[in-house]
């Protein structure tokens, strides 16, 4: 990895007029070579423009969403890690950089020219030197060209942009960007922007993102019958955190007595100004509902998952590590186009597979025990999620395979109960039940109340642009596309029975909701049995791919 910095190199040697020189040929060269040979299925910029058509038409009367980039992050020193654009981001632009910030308008606003425009986007700038070293950026031509938008400014423009803010009702926008600092040479980067976004809107300084999030959580969940426990856990963190203990809206809840004063708080959070609970409830109506564009995207990352689970499935042997056959998931994914994970991946043999998020991958030797592998692919910006859980030798155990039927069993029952209208709570009692249930029948536990020490999660949660994706819906709706994945993790000096300590066991599977049923996208991959069993002794294209012995490993450091 070359060390130096773009921004640390010594032009002060050079002169003005050979700097201008050297600018305007990188920006030619840059430019003439352009990219070929890329994938043909991104998403079209008709598909993002329809996306802010939609959450203009779901904004109230007189109001402005911002969508802000998201931050980078250092991952050593001067290297960042790879740049994930704020989801919502892409989705309404499709833009990748850094930096920039989106302005979406419900209605026509005048421009100085005499035009109207409803949408303004402010992005970083080309830099001829920061693009040999980082990339190519698109600039104001290229999102315009590329990108389909019309008002496309640098992003040093937007602190002098003619617009006044007061004059709108509600001015909408999600958490804003933390951790970031003013270190770079730029004018008008993330930190600048947030700076100038919070100081055109009044926001206060001590305005927090944890306590509206804190307040949406409570709009979209509160209740009378739960305004007890409600009250008692903003009463704490007003005695702890100051931020709290002066909003007008958290002393509004600590004090509601009856459904009436509930109500007026519910509707005040509604109503605010420097609103994030509308960019929630915006975007979460539009993301949880996936569009034919969104769903092509969606299987393709799905089947790459289960191709990768496949391979493992007929490669996996006792000697291998877990690092070695994580990468081996990741090669397919790589070698299909998909080009991230849209998680850590989780590679757990034996107990390290009652870890929930176990991510270290350090086992050595995943020997003869269960191997419990959640590994989802994510291909231009969509996140598959499949769990399979295997028996490395082979074979499951009659211990593991009573475990393993008893959470395929109330897999099973979930899936019964996915449509259109259906309540997502009905799935998730159903799978919990049959689980119960069947814990006690095998006397792993005395009772079903204790359920939940073995199956300590929950059934399901949306898939897309985020792995957990955004929804705000209590039913589900055609074109939602759901995980279902009911686990049951035995860790050992567990008080149970010792046969059964050391069992983990995950089936977790991609379901598209339809009008009256689903479509189980991950079938790719099987899940019975006796599918896997069959799968493990079929042989595997890797199967003979072999590597040389590092020679380091026998010498000794000193």
């Amino acid at each position: 990895m070359v060390y130096l910095k773009a921004q640390t190199i010594h032009m002060h040697s050079i002169t003005n007029r050979r700097l201008f020189i050297i600018a305007i040929s990188l920006i030619t060269v840059i430019t003439t070579k352009a990219q070929k040979d890329l994938p043909g299925d991104y998403l079209s910029k008709e598909f993002h423009r329809s996306r802010r058509e939609a959450a203009r038409k779901l904004m109230p009367d007189n109001s402005v969403m911002f969508v802000f980039a998201a931050p980078t992050r250092t991952f050593s020193n001067d290297i960042n890690y790879f740049y994930h654009q704020n989801p919502d981001l892409f989705y309404f632009t499709g833009y990748k950089e850094p930096n920039s910030v989106l302005l979406i308008f419900k209605e026509d606003q005048p421009a100085l020219d005499g035009s109207q425009f409803n949408e303004l986007f402010f992005i970083q700038k080309r830099n001829a030197l920061a693009e040999q070293w980082t990339g190519r950026r698109l600039g104001v031509e290229g999102v315009k060209e590329k990108l389909g938008f019309t008002h496309v400014y640098n992003n040093d423009a937007f602190k002098e942009f003619p617009l006044d803010l007061s004059k709108f009702k509600t001015v909408i926008f999600g958490s804003l960007p933390e951790g970031l600092t003013d270190e770079t040479n730029e004018k008008a980067d993330l930190y600048d922007l947030v700076a100038q976004f919070r100081q055109k809107i009044q926001l206060p300084d001590n305005y927090s993102n944890s306590l509206y999030k804190d307040l949406g959580i409570f709009y979209g969940r509160a209740s009378m019958p739960n305004m007890d426990r409600t009250i008692n856990a903003f009463k704490t963190k007003m005695a702890s955190t100051p931020v709290y203990k002066d909003n007008e809206l958290v002393n509004a809840i600590v004090n509601i007595k009856d459904e009436k004063d509930l109500d007026r708080v519910k509707q005040q959070i509604a109503d605010a100004r420097n609103n994030t609970f509308l960019f929630d409830q915006i975007t979460g109506a539009l993301r949880e509902i996936k569009t034919p564009e969104e769903l092509s995207l969606i299987r393709k990352a799905v089947e790459i998952s289960c191709l990768g689970q496949n391979e493992v499935m007929k490669t996996v042997r006792p000697d291998m590590s877990e690092l070695e056959i994580q990468g081996l998931h990741e090669y397919i994914h790589k070698r299909y186009g998909a080009e991230e994970v849209g998680y850590g991946s989780i590679i757990g043999a034996g107990e390290n597979g009652c870890i929930l998020h176990y991510m270290e991958n350090t086992k050595t030797r995943v020997g003869n025990d269960l191997l419990l592998m959640d590994v989802g692919a994510e291909y231009h910006g969509y996140s598959a999620d499949v769990t399979r859980t295997v028996p490395v030798d082979g074979k499951f155990s009659p211990e593991e395979k009573a475990i393993y039927t008893l959470v395929y069993d109330a897999q099973e029952a979930a899936f019964k109960l996915l449509k259109d209208g259906a309540k997502w709570a009905d799935a998730s009692v159903a799978a919990k039940d049959v689980i119960a249930n069947g814990l006690v029948k095998l006397g792993i536990i005395k009772n079903k109340e204790e359920v939940s020490k073995y199956y300590p999660h929950g059934l399901s949660h949306h898939i897309g642009l985020d792995v957990h994706d955004k929804g705000i819906s209590q039913t589900l709706k055609k074109g939602m596309v759901i995980t279902i994945e009911p686990g049951i993790y035995i860790p050992s000096d567990s008080p149970c029975d010792k046969k059964w300590w050391g069992i983990s066991v995950r089936i977790e599977d991609d379901a598209l909701i339809k009008e009256n049923g689903y479509e189980l996208l991950s079938s790719f991959a099987p899940r019975s049995i006796e599918g896997i069993e069959k799968m493990i002794a079929e042989n595997s294209v890797l199967d003979n791919y072999k590597t040389p012995a590092l020679k380091s490993a026998a010498k000794k450091s000193f």
